[in-house]
């Protein structure tokens, strides 16, 4: 089997699908690519692209953007263009059983986890926050939410200091190098599918920007993951004195008498008490304001030492 010879439609929307698709096309022959509808992004709102959009105007591809898989047009659109295989990195929409059926070799993902580890919408996040190793999985696509057979995997260590920003993006080249390492195996039939264990899954569901609130609860060790994990989004944060602190960058620093919710000075930075140990804040934003370092903000802010937030 040619692998130029092989139909491929691609779906994918955000950055993490652009190292797959840029990879993809010099492999094989990608007959079209569905991405979502452009919307409003950025402070102003403006109707933008998705990244995928984009590259694929780039690269010459043709591109359909259907509001939905949903109607009878857009299977009898897949249907008139016959890929042989569809592949999905971050597309942002489940797929329907008539659209998964429809390619002879079906649907095959680009996943950012070790399934059945961290299925769902935010495995980087999750993998931060939880393991210190994580990885890609190239899976056959069902009907389930990340259910569907193994075809292969690899996993990448997660270093202390790793955004999810950053995470995402070491995987998303990993998925598309083992992608094209893997795509003509499983045609040609030399790779079988795998089914998942599914008494070892763990779910990472959608995120928001209220789940970046920060609870001292917790001790800081987890809170400082949180600060690396939901970076850049959803983001973590605080208020001090009424008004909203974006969290950048933190650590965690032994602290035997700290009390969750108060403030501290350590080692010329903010920081604040948790059940076990003191978030130190290394960079930090205020409302409306520009992004500091611990130091500078301290400088300015002549109330940070005291009792809890009410």
């Amino acid at each position: 089997m040619d692998a130029m010879e092989i139909r491929v439609v691609f779906m994918g929307s955000p950055d993490f699908a652009l190292p797959t698709l840029s990879t993809l096309v010099k492999a094989f022959t990608v007959v079209s690519v569905i991405t979502q509808p452009d919307r409003p992004a950025g402070r102003g709102r403006q109707i933008q692209p998705p990244p995928v959009k984009s590259l694929a105007i780039e690269l010459g591809l043709p591109v359909l953007q259907p509001p939905s898989l949903k109607g009878p047009e857009v299977v009898e659109q897949l249907q008139n263009i016959a890929p042989d295989v569809i592949v999905v990195a971050a597309f942002g929409q489940l797929l329907r059983e008539d659209v998964l059926s429809l390619p002879p070799f079906g649907c095959v993902n680009v996943h950012a986890s070790l399934l059945p580890r961290w299925r769902g919408a935010a495995p980087v996040q999750a993998a931060i926050l939880n393991d210190a190793v994580t990885g890609v999985t190239i899976m056959k696509m069902d009907k389930g939410l990340d259910t569907g057979p193994i075809l292969s995997q690899r996993s990448l260590p997660i270093s202390e200091e790793m955004t999810a920003g950053e995470l995402s993006d070491c995987l998303s080249q990993m998925g598309a190098d083992l992608l094209v390492e893997t795509l003509l195996n499983y045609l040609t039939g030399e790779i079988q599918p795998n089914p998942q264990d599914d008494t070892q899954a763990t779910y990472a569901p959608q995120l928001s920007t209220a789940d970046g609130a920060l609870d001292f609860t917790l001790p800081a060790a987890y809170l400082a993951r949180q600060v690396r994990a939901y970076h850049p989004w959803p983001g973590t944060f605080q208020f001090f004195n009424g008004i909203r602190l974006k969290i950048l960058k933190a650590h965690h620093s032994a602290f035997p008498d700290a009390i969750p919710g108060n403030r501290y000075i350590y080692e010329a930075k903010p920081a604040w008490g948790t059940v076990e140990g003191l978030l130190v804040l290394d960079e930090v934003q205020a409302a409306g304001k520009t992004r500091l370092k611990g130091e500078e903000f301290l400088k300015g802010t002549k109330a940070w030492m005291g009792a809890k937030e009410d």
